[in-house]
């Protein structure tokens, strides 16, 4: 059965000078400020397009990791995700790196990488921002 999520988000006044409200419907769980410099510069405590997706991109790779180590008989006990997700101005996202590192019982380094690298492009975010070179690093813990 299809699932659909939805966040929204109000805009007022021009990109440089004006500012937003980015609201996760779907959950309620919060509202969040982006602007401009937020996304250029420094976040100065709000968010942007690109710390979103770096959010939904290390969740989705994480599960989707999570469940192909069970399937190969070889459960994480714990993966640690950070997802970055690079933004040049005038460019737009020109890269994502994610970095996991995991304790996972009865696998070796080989086999974890291997398995990492399966999960990254299985995972359906990534699937999704497939028009952009996602790199990975990933090792245990």
């Amino acid at each position: 059965m299809a699932t659909t999520r939805t966040a929204s988000t109000r805009w007022e006044g021009t990109l440089f000078e004006g500012s937003g409200k980015v609201t996760l419907n779907s959950s309620g769980i919060g509202t969040y400020d982006v602007s401009w410099p937020a996304r250029a510069e420094e976040p100065g405590g709000k968010t942007s397009p690109e710390e979103l997706i770096a959010a939904a991109h290390s969740a989705c790779f994480s599960m989707a990791f999570s469940n192909g180590l069970a399937k190969a008989g070889t459960p994480a006990t714990t993966l640690d995700t950070k997802a970055d997700v690079e933004f040049t101005p005038g460019t737009g996202i020109t890269g994502i790196h994610l970095t996991v590192v995991g304790v996972v019982e009865g696998i070796d380094e080989a086999a974890f990488v291997a398995a990492a690298e399966e999960a990254k492009a299985g995972c359906p975010v990534s699937q999704a921002l497939s028009g952009t070179t996602i790199t990975l690093s990933a090792s245990l813990g």
